[in-house]
C-alpha cells in the first residue's frame, strides 16, 4: 500500500477566473482542503512555499492551523527553500507546530530553485559566506537545523537567568521529540539525493529533475531512488526511510473534469532550462479515464519505486472540486494499482 498525499501551491490571483482570490482564501482554503482530504482517507496534505510570489509562504501558522484542525493526516511541506531561513528560529517554529499536531509534522527542505526575486534570500538577511555559493548556504543552514533538532544542548546558560534552566548547555525550546525523522530533501539531482541519505533525511523527487541522462523522468527517477536507498544503507542508518514522488494526476469521470483536463495536457516529457545552465526534464501530466489512467500509471517505474505519491492540486479550482479530484484517485484509480 502507498501512502497517497495531496501538493498545493496555493496559488491566489484577484482574477474573475480564480476561485482563490486573495492570500487569505489560499490559506483558509488550504485548511479545508486538508480537512476534507482527511475525511476521504488521504494520508498526507503537502504544500508549496515560495517567496515574493501571490502562493504560499510561511508555511509554520498554516500547519499548526491544520494540525489543530485535524487528528490523522500527516502535514507537511515540499518544499521549503533553506536559503531564507534561520535554522534556530524554524526549529522553534517547526517543533511548535509539530507538537500542536501530535507528531504529524513531514517537512520537506530544498537548497532552493530559481525564485520571483534576483537573489530573494538576501532580502531576508542572508548571504553565501566568502568561497560559497547560495547552494552551499542552504545546504549549511540545513545540516544547523537538523542539529538543532537533535535535542542536543549548545547555548551556554546564564548564571542569574529569570527563571530556572535544566543543568547544562541549554537546547532550543519546545523540543519534539522524532521530528528529525520526518524531515524531507527535495532532491533535482542523483548526487543530492546521495548527500540526503547519508545525512538521514528522506527523499522528495519533484515533476523536476535536472536532466542526467536523457531518458524519461520516471526512469531517472527511478534510478536516482535507488542511488539513495543505496547510500542509505551504506551510511548505516538503522530505520527505513521514506520517498516521495510528486504527480500531476486526474482521473477524467465527469464533463467538467473533460473540461478542464480532458485537452492540451501535456503527454510527454517536455525538457528546458531553468537557469543559464541547468538543463532539467519536466514531467507529463497523467489525465484520462480511469481504466487507461491505471495502465499509464502501471509504467512509472519511480511511483512503483517509492511509497509516498503526492498529487499536485489546482487549488485555484476550489475545495469542492480537489476534494473530487482526490476522491476520484482513490476510488477509481488507487484500488487497481494496489495503493489501497
Amino acid at each position: 500500500m502507498k501512502k497517497l498525499g495531496f501538493l498545493s501551491f496555493g496559488h491566489w490571483t484577484p482574477s474573475p477566473q480564480s476561485g482563490t482570490q486573495s492570500a487569505a482564501d489560499a490559506l483558509l482554503q488550504s485548511i479545508d482542503l486538508a480537512i476534507e482530504a482527511e475525511r476521504l482517507g488521504i494520508d498526507g496534505a503537502y504544500f508549496r512555499v515560495h517567496h515574493f510570489a501571490r502562493q504560499l509562504a510561511s508555511p509554520f501558522p498554516l500547519l499548526a492551523a491544520i494540525g489543530a484542525k485535524t487528528s490523522k493526516i500527516e502535514i507537511g511541506t515540499a518544499v521549503i527553500d533553506m536559503r531564507y531561513e534561520n535554522p534556530h528560529y524554524m526549529a522553534e517554529d517547526a517543533c511548535a507546530a509539530d507538537l500542536i499536531s501530535g507528531g504529524r509534522l513531514q517537512l520537506g527542505l530544498s537548497r532552493g530553485s530559481p525564485e520571483q526575486a534576483i537573489d530573494g534570500w538576501r532580502y531576508f538577511g542572508y548571504q553565501p559566506a566568502e568561497g560559497e555559493s547560495d547552494k552551499d548556504m542552504g545546504r549549511r543552514h540545513t545540516k544547523a537545523f537538523l542539529e538543532v533538532l537533535s535535542g542536543k544542548g549548545f547555548a551556554q546558560p546564564n548564571p542569574r537567568p529569570m527563571f530556572s534552566n535544566p543543568p547544562g548547555l541549554l537546547r532550543l525550546e519546545p523540543f519534539s521529540k522524532g521530528l528529525r525523522d520526518r524531515i524531507w530533501w527535495g532532491s533535482a539531482s542523483n548526487t543530492t539525493a546521495v548527500w540526503a541519505a547519508k545525512l538521514g533525511m528522506n527523499l522528495q523527487t519533484s515533476t523536476l529533475k535536472f536532466d542526467e541522462t536523457g531518458e524519461p523522468l520516471h526512469i531517472q527517477q527511478a534510478a536516482q531512488i535507488r542511488a539513495f536507498r543505496e547510500a542509505w544503507k551504506e551510511a548505516g542508518h538503522t530505520r527505513i526511510p521514506r520517498v516521495s514522488v510528486s504527480r500531476s494526476i486526474f482521473a477524467l469521470v465527469s464533463d467538467r473534469d473533460r473540461a478542464f483536463f480532458g485537452y492540451g495536457r501535456e503527454e510527454e516529457d517536455t525538457v528546458g532550462f531553468i537557469d543559464a545552465s541547468t538543463r532539467a526534464i519536466f514531467g507529463r501530466s497523467y489525465a484520462a479515464e480511469p481504466d487507461v489512467l491505471v495502465e499509464q500509471l502501471r509504467k512509472d517505474e519511480a511511483i512503483a519505486e517509492a511509497d509516498t505519491l503526492l498529487l499536485t492540486v489546482p487549488n485555484q479550482l476550489g475545495v469542492a472540486y480537489n476534494a473530487h479530484v482526490l476522491e476520484t484517485i482513490l476510488k477509481t484509480v488507487a484500488p487497481a494499482l494496489g495503493w489501497r
